[in-house]
This record gives structure tokens, sequence and C-alpha cells, in this order.
């Protein structure tokens, strides 16, 4: 029997929620449900994906004043403007006089306003209203009243993160401790060289599940297993909206590609062990991490339905690799563009597995311990925890 007697619970079975926050070891996976019924869906867009921190793309996509991006946010979109101070703000995507979309989702502009298409109301890029047409001099009309409405908007190493809720409190205490582990990376420095969009039709956390374990790599990632081996490394221990561990490279190898070569140049910052590494690391709840030897690899996931997922891939590298002669991105990208897709393969099929009327939730291996913790990250918030704001016990050790 599904119950919603608590405000802001998620529409599921509370056993089967329960049974997913117990220790490691006893626990079970999420309900079915989680992952095929649309109420389950609709109700993440509002609690997860527009409740708290999202990642909605990098710094380095508005760099100059007037630029403009539409973003999706939860069950709506967000307006990003740069203005004339250099300054980042995110605003609600409607105009406040019929609440006609400012800019179409997914699109950009280069323009010294922001312009309603509808009936041409305009905004300076900080909100304000500058122009409604026929409403000079109107009685009762007061044009500070009606700026757009902005929400909190964040820098986090070299990405844009917004607050649909406007409730999550400071970004950067909750990734304090993954800011230490970030920074020797640089990405704020590096140089987007490739982009890969996919569609995927599973849902968005089977994405995240299969991304923290490589209990599946032998089995489907032959071209991984050469350089990495799949039973390296250690995940790290943390509560809260991040999570992740790393994995080692083989000897000879120095870097994850076709043949462990890389035609880049190494990290400025990597002491000798994060140049023989490889930190996967996921933000709650869209951002999936790669920290390489010498480039960082960032998966957005933006769900679009319950059993659609679109994912922005793209790669970054040092300045100094971009201006090595003749220098090509392809053996990072080929490589992660052929393991991405066995591994969206393998999501495609549970997919459609749990769809199974007779599909019940499975038992995590030892080796699926980051698996756990990001199942208690949902779990937790489904039974109204929220994830920005506070660290979920995960019951190991």
């Amino acid at each position: 029997m599904i119950s919603q007697s608590r405000t802001g619970t998620a529409p599921l079975d509370p056993a089967g929620v329960a049974a997913a926050l117990l220790p490691f070891g006893e626990s079970r996976m999420l309900p079915p449900a989680a992952y095929t019924d649309p109420a389950v869906f609709g109700w993440e867009q509002r609690h997860f994906f527009g409740g708290g921190w999202l990642c909605v793309g990098f710094a380095s996509e508005l760099p100059s004043t007037g630029d403009q991006r539409a973003v999706p946010v939860g069950s709506g979109s967000v307006l990003l403007s740069r203005d004339g101070d250099g300054g980042l703000h995110a605003f609600a995507n409607f105009c406040r006089h019929r609440g006609h979309e400012l800019l179409p989702c997914g699109e950009v502009a280069q323009r010294p306003a922001i312009v309603c298409p509808y009936h041409s109301w305009s905004y300076g890029l900080s909100g304000e209203l500058r122009a409604a047409k026929g409403f000079k001099g109107t009685a009762g009309f007061d044009e500070t009243s009606w700026g757009l409405v902005e929400l909190p908007v964040a820098y986090w190493q070299g990405l844009i993160f917004v607050d649909g809720s406007g409730t999550a409190g400071p970004i950067a205490p909750a990734l304090a401790d993954l800011d230490a582990l970030v920074a020797p990376y640089e990405p704020e420095r590096l140089i987007i060289a490739g982009r890969h969009s996919y569609d995927a039709a599973a849902n968005w956390k089977i994405l995240t599940e299969n991304y923290h374990e490589c209990y599946h790599c032998p089995v489907i990632h032959p071209e991984l297993c050469r350089v990495s081996p799949p039973n390296s490394g250690e995940n790290y221990e943390t509560a809260g909206p991040w999570l992740g561990g790393w994995m080692q490279l083989r000897d000879g190898m120095d870097t994850m590609s076709l043949d462990g070569s890389s035609l880049g140049v190494a990290l400025r910052g990597l002491d000798p062990g994060g140049l023989r590494t490889v930190i996967y690391i996921s933000i709650f709840p869209n951002v999936l991490l790669s920290l390489h030897p010498d480039y960082v690899m960032t998966h957005l996931l933006t769900p679009v339905a319950v059993d659609r997922t679109l994912i922005q891939c793209s790669w970054a590298f040092a300045p100094e690799s971009l201006a090595r002669p003749g220098f090509d991105p392809g053996y990072a990208v080929e490589f992660w563009d052929i393991t991405n897709r066995q591994d969206w393969g393998a999501c495609e099929s549970v997919q459609r597995g749990l769809t199974s009327p007779q599909a019940t939730p499975g038992p995590l291996s030892p080796d699926e311990d980051a698996v756990y913790r990001f199942v208690t990250q949902v779990a937790g918030g489904y039974t109204g925890r929220a994830v920005w704001q506070t660290a979920i016990s995960t019951g190991t050790g």
C-alpha cells in the first residue's frame, strides 16, 4: 500500500523505502516503482531536481556580458544571465506579464537586455523591469515590483549550480570535503575540447548506480579492464550530497584511453598518487565527475521521463594540451564513448527488466557499497530528508 502521510514523502511503499535504508549487507535496492512510476518521477522533479542545488552547466558557457541561456530545473526552467559587472544571475524563466518563457529551454542568446518575445516586456541583465509597453504612467503600476524572480546561483569548480527551491542553504559547506579533493585538478582552468550528447532509455538513478560500481566491468568493459583493474581502489567515506571513490591505472598505463597512452599534458596540480589514479564522483542529483591524470570528464544528467535521460558528456584538458601542435582529444573521447555506450545499453536493459510485474528489489554485493550510499541518498530523500541540508547516515562504519 502506498502512503504519503508525511508531507514531502514520495509516493512509494514505505516498507520498500525502509528496506533500502537498512545497514549495508541487509538492505535491498529501491522498489521497482522508483524507476518506472511516472508519479515518482514527478515527485523527484519537484523535490530532487527543483528542491535543492542542481548543476546547470559550465561557467565557460556564459563568458560575456549579455550572454543568456535557458536550462531545465525541476519541472520548470531557469534563465541564466551575465550582467555588465560580470555577475551571474538565475531567474525563473517566465515573464512577469503573462508568463511567457523569456527564452525557450535549451536555447542561448547574446543581447544587452532580457526581452520577452510575446509582448516585448524588457528587463535588465540583473532582472529589473526596464520597459512594459503601454503601462507607462498607468495609475498603480509600480515597475519596481515587477522584476524577474531571482533564484540562488553559485559557482563550484567551474560548474554553475542553481537552487530551484531557494532553501538549500550555502553550497560551499556542503561540498567542502569534495572541494579539497577536486581542487588539484583545477577544472575551472581546463578547456572543453570534446562533447557528446546521449539519449538513454533508462531512469536517471539507474545510470548513477551503474557509474558507482565496477562489479559489472569484467563482463561488459574489456577496454576499461585493460587499462584499470576493476577491483582496484576504494570508495570515500562520505555523507550528504556527494559520494565516490577512486581506481588505479595498471602499470605502464598513463590514462584512460584505448591503449593507456596520453596525447595530452598531465594536470599540473597532481601529486604522484594523482597521476596513477582516476577518481569517480557524483554530486546529487545530476553530476558525474571523472577526474583523470590529464583530463576531466563530466556527465550532466537531465531526466525527461521516468524511463528516459539526456546525458551531456564533456572532456576538458589543460591549456598546455590544446597548445600542442595537432592535439586531438579523440584518445579520451573515443575510449569513453565506447564505454558509455556499453553502460547505457546495460542500463536500458535494467530499465526494461524492472517493468516486469515480477520484479523485486535485489540485494547488494560487497563490491556495491557506493551504490548503497547513493541508494540511501535517494531513499532518505524519499522520506522527506533534504539531501543538500542533512548528512544521511549510511550505516557503514
